[in-house]
C-alpha cells in the first residue's frame, strides 16, 4: 500500500484552497461535490501523493462533525488499495473494525472504506480504490 492522499477538514474551502496554491505552487486540479457524504472536495498534487481538503456542506456530515470536536486539520490517511474488496477481508481478519460492510463511491472516481480510529492509534484510516470503467458494482 502507498499513501494516496491525505485528507484535511477545512471551514471556508476557497481560503484553504488559495492558502494551499501558495503552499504547493499550483491550484488544485480537481473540485468536486460528494452528496452521500456531505462535502465539497479539491484535490491538490503533491508528489506522487494527493492533499484533499473537505468542507462540509451540511451539518450532518462526518467532516462537520469533525469540526465541532475541535480545529481544522488532518482528518484521514488514505491508502491505495488495488482490489478493496481482498482487503478488507484481509483487515478484518487481522482484528480491525471497519466502518461499514462495503466501500462507497468516494471523491476522485475512488471506491472507499474508512477503518475506525480506536484500532488505528486515533487516526481514522481510509482504504480506496480506483474504479475501472467497467466495474458495475458500485
Amino acid at each position: 500500500m502507498q499513501i494516496e492522499h491525505i485528507g484535511i477538514a477545512v471551514k471556508d474551502l476557497d481560503a484553504s484552497n488559495a492558502l494551499f496554491e501558495k503552499l504547493l505552487g499550483e491550484g488544485p486540479y480537481k473540485q468536486e461535490t460528494v452528496e452521500a457524504e456531505g462535502v465539497v472536495t479539491s484535490f491538490f498534487r503533491s508528489g506522487e501523493g494527493k492533499v484533499e481538503l473537505l468542507q462540509a456542506t451540511r451539518e450532518d456530515s462526518p467532516i462537520a462533525k469533525f469540526l465541532l470536536r475541535g480545529k481544522e486539520g488532518l482528518h484521514h490517511v488514505a491508502f491505495a488499495v488495488d482490489d478493496i474488496y481482498a482487503e478488507m477481508a484481509r483487515l478484518r481478519g487481522e482484528g480491525f473494525t471497519l466502518l461499514s460492510d462495503s466501500p462507497k463511491r468516494g471523491a476522485d472516481n475512488k471506491l472507499v472504506v474508512f477503518l475506525h480510529p480506536a484500532g488505528t492509534n486515533g487516526v481514522l484510516v481510509e482504504l480506496c480504490q480506483e474504479i475501472k470503467s467497467t466495474q458495475t458494482d458500485v
